[in-house]
């Protein structure tokens, strides 16, 4: 005797599985990650305007308009991302984390005194 399933009971699985594939599929190549933030999480401002309106500095992609730099979360502690950024565009002059500004001497730190 042969165990089979009713073709219903086939159906019903393999229509699931092809849902559970395209919602995966959906969410995997979504431009907008779950879970967005309403702005950007580090916010600098330079000493000079930025030359290149768009670089990737201190493992992050940056997006300049005259002094003003913004980018998304990085995977790199505040202080690094800060002077990833320096290194590229020289002296800044403010950096703000997750809308917390750097410390002093962090900053101080980050651009090289």
């Amino acid at each position: 005797m042969t165990l089979s399933l009713p073709r219903i009971s086939r159906f019903a699985g393999l229509s699931l599985a092809l849902v559970y594939t395209a919602v995966s599929f959906g969410v995997a190549t979504s431009s907008a990650p779950l879970s967005a933030q309403s702005g950007p999480y580090y916010t600098a401002t330079l000493a000079q305007p930025a030359e290149d309106n768009r670089a990737v500095a201190g493992g992050v992609a940056w997006n300049c308009a005259g002094t003003t730099c913004v980018a998304n979360k990085g995977t790199s502690r505040p202080s690094r991302v800060c002077r990833g950024l320096a290194r590229e565009f020289g002296e800044i002059v403010s950096f703000t984390a997750d809308g917390e500004a750097l410390a002093e001497d962090k900053l101080s730190r980050c651009n090289g005194n």
